[in-house]
């Protein structure tokens, strides 16, 4: 009688990052809290060559120069445009990380999905006054 009881166990697999983006539809939180992961890891694996943006701005005034002509290129002017997004994407989420980590009244599915909005309204405006500005609009 205990083996006519008993439910299958269930199965489990090892799913690909392909299958996470086409095949399950995560709710707007989800998709935050893994784009927080990846600007974070842009922006490690880019910290050398932001660091060396910044040291070519500081060093003396040709070198500041240097910069500004290295950075009238548009594949630098792009590269550095994603670098912005990730940041402010990186700052705007860890920003909404530490709210709910305070208040533990805005951990809810509602709440969730009400500032993962706002992460993103807050971080695509800045990364548009951003482009803006990069690319000479004021």
């Amino acid at each position: 009688m205990t083996e006519a009881v008993k439910k299958p166990r269930p199965e489990f697999r090892n799913i690909g990052v392909g299958q996470i983006l086409t095949a399950y539809r995560l709710p707007l939180a989800g998709r935050v809290s893994i784009l927080h992961r990846v600007s974070g890891a842009l922006l490690f694996v880019f910290l050398p060559f932001l660091l060396y943006l910044f040291d070519q701005s500081l060093t003396s005034e040709m070198s500041f120069e240097f910069f500004k002509l290295f950075l009238s290129n548009i594949v630098v002017k792009l590269i550095t445009l994603v670098l912005a997004w990730a940041f402010l994407f990186h700052f705007c989420a860890g920003v909404r990380h530490l709210v709910m980590d305070t208040n533990h009244e805005a951990v809810s599915k509602e709440n969730g999905k009400r500032t993962s909005v706002v992460v993103f309204v807050v971080s695509s405006v800045l990364t548009i006054a951003f482009a803006l500005k990069l690319f000479g609009a004021f």
